[in-house]
């Protein structure tokens, strides 16, 4: 079975770094109003665009990160990326402790299983996404995102397969979503436009 590192979290929390240092950006003077700015511009942008993206749950989520505020659109991406790793490896964590309790019928406990397994390969996607962005792979990175999206879709659907179910999972589930839709929509933006 594979396990997510803290090694792996970190590697990647360092390339998101090296990036940020290595990529210009504006004069040190500009950097508060122009990073407020563009977080807030590229959630309103991507609200617009996607009636799923949550510009609410869009800006908290950006502005709360530090290196967000000094960060351009690649960074944000990643952020977003970084941000969606964390909440499913959180997640993973989350699940094995429901597993090894007693709280659930063997139906709940089947779908947490289901959702184990989603989750698990989620944290594998998310990761060779974050890898496919940084080597400017953008759509490779966006049809792994969406992939991830499905399958938090999939675990939340599980659970309503059987009537009064409540999904245990919802608020990971909708945050994953949002998170990924988020670097979805910030690819998106630094996606060229194909040639006519």
């Amino acid at each position: 079975m594979w396990h997510f590192s803290h090694f792996s979290f970190s590697f990647c929390f360092c390339c998101l770094c090296i990036f940020l240092v290595i990529t210009p950006h504006q004069k040190s003077s500009n950097i508060a109003a122009t990073s407020v700015d563009i977080i807030n511009q590229t959630c309103k942008t991507c609200a617009d665009e996607s009636y799923t993206v949550d510009y609410i749950f869009c800006l908290t989520s950006l502005q709360v990160i530090p290196v967000s505020h000094v960060s351009n659109l690649h960074g944000l991406a990643l952020i977003a990326m970084e941000l969606a790793l964390r909440n499913a490896t959180n997640t993973v964590s989350g699940i094995k402790k429901s597993l090894n309790g007693t709280a659930f019928d063997p139906f709940a406990l089947a779908c947490l299983e289901n959702c184990l397994e989603l989750y698990s390969g989620s944290v594998r996607t998310i990761v060779d996404s974050i890898g496919a962005f940084l080597s400017e792979h953008y759509v490779i990175a966006k049809v792994w995102l969406s992939t991830v999206m499905e399958a938090v879709s999939t675990c939340e659907e599980g659970f309503a397969e059987k009537k009064g179910e409540v999904p245990p999972l919802t608020k990971e589930n909708y945050d994953l979503f949002q998170l990924c839709n988020i670097a979805l929509c910030i690819i998106h933006l630094l996606t060229p436009p194909l040639p006519p």
